[in-house]
């Protein structure tokens, strides 16, 4: 007797493990999006981060526009990365990539190609 409750034990101990892995899996392979929403006119912005699908995660950018602003579209949108909009003088740019800091510096990049003194204005990144 005392054998076959050593066996259930281990038997719901190895349950409750596999479960913990496949939870763990699928959260590992989850999707993450993002999205930053600009005017060009007003020079608002809105971002989002870690939503499910693209399409939430550029509406909420551009409801967290919205409320700064008129003219709001969306900049950018990225999966489970970064995303920055650039500005400048007279333009802006936008990039995405694995880390924030390579996420600006395209960003900016790309920006410089239309106008000068480009800076960073808005990143956003999702959990991975």
């Amino acid at each position: 007797m005392g054998m076959l409750r050593r066996g259930r034990g281990f038997f719901k101990r190895m349950t409750l493990a596999l479960a913990v892995m496949l939870v763990a899996s699928g959260a590992a392979s989850a999707e993450y999006f993002g999205a930053i929403a600009y005017s060009p006119t007003s020079g608002v912005y809105g971002f989002s981060y870690d939503h499910g699908s693209r399409r939430d995660a550029e509406a909420r950018a551009i409801s967290e526009c919205r409320m700064r602003g008129r003219g709001c579209k969306v900049a950018i949108w990225f999966k489970n990365a970064c995303g920055s909009v650039a500005v400048g003088a007279n333009g802006w740019g936008t990039a995405w990539a694995g880390t924030r800091r390579d996420a600006e510096r395209a960003a900016i990049r790309n920006c410089s190609r239309y106008t000068g003194g480009c800076r960073t204005l808005a990143w956003s990144c999702t959990s991975k």
